[in-house]
């Protein structure tokens, strides 16, 4: 298989923290000085990324992205 993305069908439209899964989201951010919530990102990845059974999907990503104000790249 070449190329790093996944084809598109295999990938969701949305993505959303589960109740569970948004608490340990916001222990991590109050964890940084505001200006630095930033430094959560890998922490965040790893609990979207377990929440879908060890695949981090583009939605997750850019849902993190955007928490965190930053590119979702």
């Amino acid at each position: 298989m070449s190329g790093a993305h996944a084809a598109p069908f295999v990938q969701p439209a949305s993505f959303e923290f589960t109740a569970e899964s948004m608490a340990q989201v916001d222990r991590h951010i109050a964890k940084y000085p505001k200006g630095r919530q930033q430094s959560a990102v890998m922490p965040l990845l790893d609990i979207a990324q377990r929440q879908n059974g060890g695949w981090l999907p583009e939605a997750a990503i850019r849902v993190i992205g955007e928490m965190l104000n930053m590119p979702y790249i």
